[in-house]
């Protein structure tokens, strides 16, 4: 515990009763609870296989587990759950899947399969937004560990008993598939903890000890879990923020850390305020701007880090200008600061703004001065069409149940079965009480089809057999990279693609997807898809050296040397919604979590009008500036002498490019 402030060094010791670590932004939460798990492990208190860490994302969880690998060696390393709350779900399920009615190698529905399910309970010619709607009401319900009957009466308006009526013909179809969907990783495993004393007991023996990330984040469901595993005795350590909860709109509730006060009297609160992140200016600025919002507990961010300079705040004509000033910047605080071999840092540079359209104008500007970029929240990879083709495959080999799998899988590639030919297996599954593949593969059945549909069936049926065969033998990245070429994709590819290098590129898609698998210790394709279903909601991207570029929401977690936040208007930030509404709380939450990114310098803009339909609208300065500390900013005009500086040294720059270019 070297290195640790006294608040950090009390969370690791306290390991008695429920604890609730609120951790400020930029200070070291996660040393903390990579220290906690080794000291539970080294002073014998628990063994390694009885403690669970829990975060929010994959990648998160992958970069907890190999620091904890640093501190703990040998078996233990190996024998701690490390994971987000889903993956322990589905742990539990895979466990206990015939108490939940499951049979082994159930498959995880992606949102795309669950929409298809929708789509297809619904109405004929229900329209997009509609399915979309009905499927958010579903998983709104599920979100607060809801069961159809439950969703049934709760529900308030005909929209939400339509919505529940909906549910429950939604979840008898998942169950016929014995299939999941993502939200069902949660809220399964509550119903059975809550319902069934001998798992609930079971699973207490199992994880003694829980340690969960970034609590303010759970959903209701989540909260439930935690609750039912850690029993009345709270042998946990929470670790949350409440001022960077962001994440309303997609079912998390803040309110959970008050919850733990109620539920748990005994709960000790540590404080970590030492900020090891920001400049002394940032964390002034953003103590301000968050004293605005009502708190519970409050925290004062510091730091022993110099004060820095002021964060400038620019106001500009218009999106274009504004990322035309971005652009500029940028190219001239990368070339400050070039390594001695001339690499200029552009990973260290990160924008930010409130929403992805966002994006467009600063692209522009960016391709114009050929500054690299990243922009996240692209296509994930896991998203791409020949990806998510192999992945029906992979599903298909472990769960031959998986209707929405097989509809996907025989038509990739195109083998020549059309929707008639599909209507009329579905009939004939339904009356022989078949799942598709199963009915696919029937003489009796093939009988009743057109005999090319039935050969073309057939050859499909083989191909997956013998894929299945391979399963049991191979590695799970030998089996995928086999399947790209047995099941023809990689074929269907080379002929659909315009030239060599769009093949290429799809092709390095497939062979990635297999890479990805190159170690893993999984047992079969039941494992290898339950894999893949969680790693789809993993970003596995790395932008490399290049300027970020990400909404306010993707940044939290992350940290940049210079930031700039964009679009800094009212009816942006805070949103238009939010101030009809009157909750500009999570909107200053949001912005916090924005300002605190930046560990050196900041920078803040906005324009003064913007187009909307042809008409120039007239744009205000966000409400959220006039709550910063006068003396911590830099507003364009208040202080002629240092603008007068910094334009100065930009010219000189501008100089010393045109000479450079000249002399090339």
């Amino acid at each position: 515990m070297h290195g640790l402030n006294p608040p950090q060094r009390q969370a690791v010791l306290h390991t008695e009763g429920p604890l609730l670590v609120l951790a400020g932004a930029g200070s070291g939460k996660t040393r903390v609870i990579i220290e906690k798990i080794a000291h539970l492990v080294q002073s014998g208190r628990y063994p390694a296989r009885r403690i669970a860490a829990i975060t929010f994302t994959n990648k998160s969880a992958r970069e907890m587990r190999e620091r904890v690998g640093k501190r703990i060696k040998g078996d233990a390393a190996q024998e701690l759950t490390v994971s987000t709350f889903h993956a322990l779900g589905l742990k539990i399920m895979q466990i206990d899947h015939a108490k939940l009615g499951l049979r082994r190698g159930f498959s995880i529905f992606d949102a795309d399969d669950s929409s298809a399910q929708v789509k297809d309970l619904l109405p004929p010619g229900s329209k997009p937004d509609a399915i979309e709607a009905m499927k958010q009401l579903i998983s709104r319900a599920k979100n607060a560990g809801l069961s159809p009957e439950q969703a049934a009466e709760a529900a308030r308006s005909s929209r939400e008993r339509e919505a529940a009526a909906l549910y429950a013909r939604y979840q008898q179809r998942l169950s016929a598939f014995n299939a999941v969907d993502f939200d069902d990783l949660i809220r399964l495993p509550v119903q059975l903890l809550e319902s069934d004393e001998e798992a609930r007991m079971g699973w207490r023996e199992r994880i003694g000890y829980l340690l969960v990330d970034e609590c303010q984040d759970t959903n209701d469901a989540q909260y439930r879990l935690l609750k039912a595993i850690a029993g009345e005795s709270g042998q946990f350590t929470c670790v949350g923020d409440d001022d960077q909860s962001i994440y309303a709109w997609r079912g998390a509730n803040p309110d959970n850390l008050l919850a733990l006060g109620t539920d748990y009297p005994a709960l000790k609160i540590i404080k970590l305020e030492q900020n090891y992140r920001c400049s002394n200016r940032v964390l002034r600025a953003a103590n301000a701007l968050i004293a605005n919002n009502p708190h519970e507990h409050p925290k004062t961010l510091w730091s022993e880090a110099a004060d820095g300079e002021r964060i400038r705040v620019w106001e500009c004509r218009d999106a274009a200008h504004e990322a035309d000033k971005v652009a500029a910047e940028i190219q001239f605080i990368t070339k400050q600061h070039a390594t001695p071999d001339g690499t200029l840092p552009w990973n260290e540079v990160c924008i930010l703004f409130r929403g992805n359209h966002q994006s467009r104008a600063l692209e522009k500007a960016l391709q114009l001065l050929r500054i690299p970029y990243h922009l996240s929240g692209g296509t994930a990879f896991l998203d791409r069409g020949e990806v998510k083709d192999a992945l029906a495959w992979l599903r298909l080999l472990a769960n031959p149940d998986d209707d929405a799998a097989f509809l996907r899988a025989v038509g990739s590639p195109n083998r020549g079965v059309g929707a008639g030919t599909l209507a009329k297996l579905g009939e004939l599954a339904n009356q022989k009480h078949l799942p598709l593949a199963r009915a696919a593969e029937s003489m009796a059945v093939a009988q009743q089809l057109p005999a090319r549909a039935a050969n073309a069936l057939q050859g499909f049926s083989t191909i997956v057999q013998g894929l299945r065969a391979d399963a049991r033998t191979l590695p799970p990245a030998e089996l995928v990279r086999k399947l790209n070429e047995r099941s023809g994709l990689l074929a269907a590819l080379r002929a659909t693609c315009k030239d060599e290098a769009q093949f290429q590129a799809r092709r390095r898609n497939l062979d990635e997807l297999a890479d990805w698998f190159d170690g893993p210790k999984t047992s079969g394709p039941g494992e290898l898809a339950a894999a893949l279903a969680l790693l789809s909601h993993a970003d596995k991207g790395d932008a490399g050296n290049q300027v970020r570029l990400m909404s306010m929401h993707a940044s939290k977690g992350l940290e940049f040397r210079f930031v700039f936040i964009v679009g800094v208007e009212d009816g942006n930030l805070p949103h238009e919604a939010s101030i009809e509404e009157g909750r500009t709380d999570e909107e200053r939450r949001l912005f916090y979590v924005g300002i605190t990114r930046a560990k050196e310098r900041l920078w803040l803009s906005h324009a003064k009008e913007a187009q909307r339909w042809g008409d120039k609208l007239r744009l205000s300065p966000s409400r959220f500036l006039d709550e910063l500390p006068a003396a911590e900013v830099q507003r364009d005009g208040a202080d002629p002498e240092a603008e007068a500086v910094q334009k100065a040294e930009r010219r000189r720059a501008s100089f010393a490019d045109i000479q450079a270019m000249l002399a090339d």
